[in-house]
């Protein structure tokens, strides 16, 4: 039988299995829920009940005992009090015995004399009591057992209460009294079928989800594994296809000299922004040197000269030196953003005299070498011109990170001259220059000037995502 079973288990789907697993296991589950709550909705009714029963005993038997807590005993009167109000009357009927025990365990009274045999309630029962706690429990004695209890019911269910002082508080006295269960088994059982029903509705709610779940699970995998098969059709189409690519390879191999010509375009750029620039500028504070020298100006202003000379000079063959050993500026690597645009501005200012104004926001707190460079060129480049072409009247860089772009204007307030003009001539090496810096990594790349009215170049480089902090 068991082996036939394991046939017909093999012979289900995956997802036929998972729902056959998932039922056996969801009906245990609720079997050993149900059961759970069935527990508890007993036990609750029993604490229920027997705190019921203990609040409406206190108010009647705690009246009768406030002499016992004065004097140390429970006088005739009081005893006959206590008969009549646990005799043939409705409290009576719901309590089937009772009895009051001093804190010792000692019985005082009971309604029922053969009751006194019973054991005294045991050190826990009777300090749940004294700490005002009302504890209730089915009473557990066997069928079998010679108990003056059996003659009531089988199942009983024990409280125990404690009895206060009125004026002090102070518990003195513990009273026992028990119920039968039999009253309280069509309340309980009500209760645990509502709960088996509650339950099974759950559960099946859970598994027509699951179910719905699964199919739809089974149908993707389904899909999946069409698609995978079709996948592999079409490795084997691109694995025939790979002789057809070294073919290209080889072909591809001819742009090396389209590479090559770039590398020479990108030295020629070097060359021009770094030690052209310098040795242009060397060439023009020479030539200032020279006719101040001939107009006998003061040697002071003629040895600043030299020593811009000599600066323009140690610039330029850093930068040859640079292009020889990687056509970079590895000094920016460990540079800023913020340190960055201070270097170069402060460095055309060391060369030319001049005062340039620097303005950063928001800068990112790190940029890639690339970037670092086509910056660095880009305001070296266009403060040069500046200087050149506008005297250096009012330089200003001006850097800010937005949405993973980097914002850079150079601007001055010279002469100006026609945008597009300057942009068509041939002899404007160093705006085309900058332009193709910028758009080599993805940017753009824009200038703004008119006769009059002074320049603005400006460029906008796409970062990769990262956070941005002020600098």
């Amino acid at each position: 039988m068991a082996t036939r079973l394991l046939g017909v288990f093999r012979r289900l789907n995956l997802a036929q299995r998972f729902l056959l697993a998932t039922l056996v296991i969801m009906v245990a589950g609720m079997f050993g829920i149900s059961n759970w709550v069935g527990g508890q909705i007993e036990a609750g009714v029993i604490r229920q009940s027997g705190a019921t029963a203990a609040l409406l005993l206190d108010s009647f038997v705690t009246p009768q005992l406030q002499d016992y807590a004065q004097k140390g005993q429970l006088d005739a009167q009081h005893a006959s009090a206590l008969d009549a109000l646990l005799g043939k009357t409705p409290l009576g009927k719901w309590v089937v015995a009772f009895s009051i025990r001093d804190m010792n365990g000692r019985l005082l009274y009971t309604t029922d004399p053969t009751l006194s045999g019973l054991p005294a309630p045991t050190a826990a029962e009777l300090a749940a009591a004294a700490g005002g706690g009302v504890t209730s429990e089915i009473d557990r004695r066997e069928k079998d057992t010679d108990s003056a209890l059996r003659k009531y019911s089988d199942r009983l269910v024990k409280t125990y209460s404690p009895v206060r002082e009125y004026n002090s508080g102070r518990i003195f006295a513990v009273t026992e009294f028990y119920q039968d269960l039999d009253t309280l088994q069509t309340e309980i059982d009500a209760a645990k079928r509502t709960s088996w029903y509650v339950v099974g509705a759950f559960m099946l709610g859970m598994y027509g989800l699951l179910a719905i779940f699964s199919k739809r699970t089974s149908d993707t995998i389904d899909r999946q594994q069409g698609e995978l098969h079709r996948q592999v059709l079409r490795l084997t189409e691109l694995l025939d296809q790979n002789r057809q690519l070294h073919g290209r390879v080889q072909r591809a191999a001819a742009s090396v000299a389209d590479l090559n010509e770039k590398l020479l375009r990108r030295v020629g750029a070097e060359l021009h922004d770094g030690a052209a620039q310098d040795l242009s500028l060397a060439l023009m504070q020479m030539d200032m040197a020279i006719a101040q020298n001939e107009n006998g100006s003061p040697k002071t202003s003629r040895v600043e000269l030299l020593n811009g000379i000599q600066s323009a000079l140690q610039n330029a063959l850093g930068e040859i030196r640079g292009i020889a050993s990687g056509l970079a500026l590895p000094q920016l690597a460990a540079l800023s953003p913020a340190q960055l645009f201070e270097h170069a501005a402060r460095a055309h200012e060391m060369r030319t005299h001049t005062s340039v104004e620097v303005e950063l926001k928001s800068l990112p707190g790190e940029l890639p070498l690339p970037v670092k460079i086509t910056a660095y060129r880009l305001v070296q480049e266009a403060l040069n011109n500046s200087f050149k072409h506008a005297g250096g009247a009012g330089q200003k860089v001006r850097a800010r990170g937005a949405d993973q772009a980097l914002w850079i204007e150079i601007s001055d307030t010279g002469p100006g001259f026609e945008a597009g003009q300057a942009m068509g001539a041939g002899d404007h090496i160093g705006l085309v220059g900058m332009r193709e810096r910028v758009e080599s990594l993805g940017g753009t790349f824009e200038i703004h000037s008119q006769p009059g009215q002074g320049t603005a170049v400006s460029a906008l480089l796409s970062l990769p995502a990262s956070g941005a902090s002020d600098d």
